[in-house]
């Protein structure tokens, strides 16, 4: 495939996972530089409005733009989001014999639960994707429930821990799953932990966080519509990453991509 076909094959996806496409993305985007370098600005500019909500697309291109090597920088990229070990991290950091709600199907946090037969998940339905999820982690030994959309506070009201993966996050807080800023906040008011599970690539730094959350506001979608909200940082009680569990303080400032200013403007057209 023709490395602009590619990437516009890569633009058009929806609803894969974000190191899948990160891992896509890669590709096209080294493709792109060998064969057209001066469309890589406004390559970079218009994943990210296709991908508005995944950090490890702003990453992604972040890196590649500022690279002295792009193509390296690419590479490089898609090796650290395979070799995350964010799943592994949070498998090791949840104590023994609890009850967890999530919300939806957070590809990394629900790698890392089925890991752990020792815990009970409590899955908010979250239109239809907690279902699948729930039944994965029977399937892997992992008792899990379905919970409706209308139910999340109740589960997290008979939980020990609530677990919420960010799509990205940044100083002020995280996006995670619609429903997931009703769980945590349940969750802060009955003094239950709320854990953010932000693997590779998915905290930004705060200039770009700023930026995406302006698009996001700027959008023609009313909050409600939206498939994430923000959850702030004063609901978390810790950020789980690739190295372990930090502070939300520390964690949400653990970024690895600098504030590439080419990305601090949308695409034109």
């Amino acid at each position: 495939m023709h490395p602009i076909e590619h990437l516009r094959y890569v633009a058009r996806a929806s609803g894969a996972d974000p190191s899948m496409l990160v891992r896509e993305t890669a590709a096209a985007l080294a493709g792109v530089v060998r064969v057209e370098p001066a469309g890589l600005v406004p390559a970079c500019r218009r994943l990210i409005e296709r991908h508005l909500t995944v950090g490890p697309v702003w990453w992604l291109a972040a890196r590649v733009l500022t690279a002295a090597d792009p193509v390296a920088a690419a590479r490089l990229a898609g090796v650290e989001v395979e070799r995350d070990t964010t799943a592994a991290a949070l498998a090791a950091a949840l104590p023994d014999d609890i009850t967890i709600t999530i919300v939806g199907w957070p590809d990394l946090a629900g790698a890392g639960l089925r890991r752990r037969g020792d815990v009970e998940v409590l899955v908010g339905d979250a239109m239809g994707e907690g279902s699948i999820l729930a039944r994965r982690l029977d399937e892997a030994g992992t008792a899990a429930a379905v919970v409706p959309d209308a139910g999340v506070a109740a589960a997290v009201m008979v939980s020990d821990l609530v677990v919420l993966e960010a799509s990205a996050a940044g100083p002020s807080g995280m996006l995670a799953t619609l429903g997931s800023h009703n769980a945590a906040a349940v969750a802060a008011h009955r003094g239950v932990p709320v854990w953010a599970v932000a693997g590779v690539g998915r905290v930004l730094p705060e200039r770009l966080w700023d930026a995406l959350l302006q698009r996001i506001d700027q959008g023609p979608a009313e909050p409600w519509d939206r498939p994430v909200e923000l959850v702030p940082a004063s609901l978390l009680t810790a950020v789980i990453g690739p190295t372990g569990a930090l502070p939300p303080d520390e964690g949400l400032a653990q970024s690895t991509c600098p504030a590439a200013p080419e990305l601090l403007r949308a695409a034109l057209g």
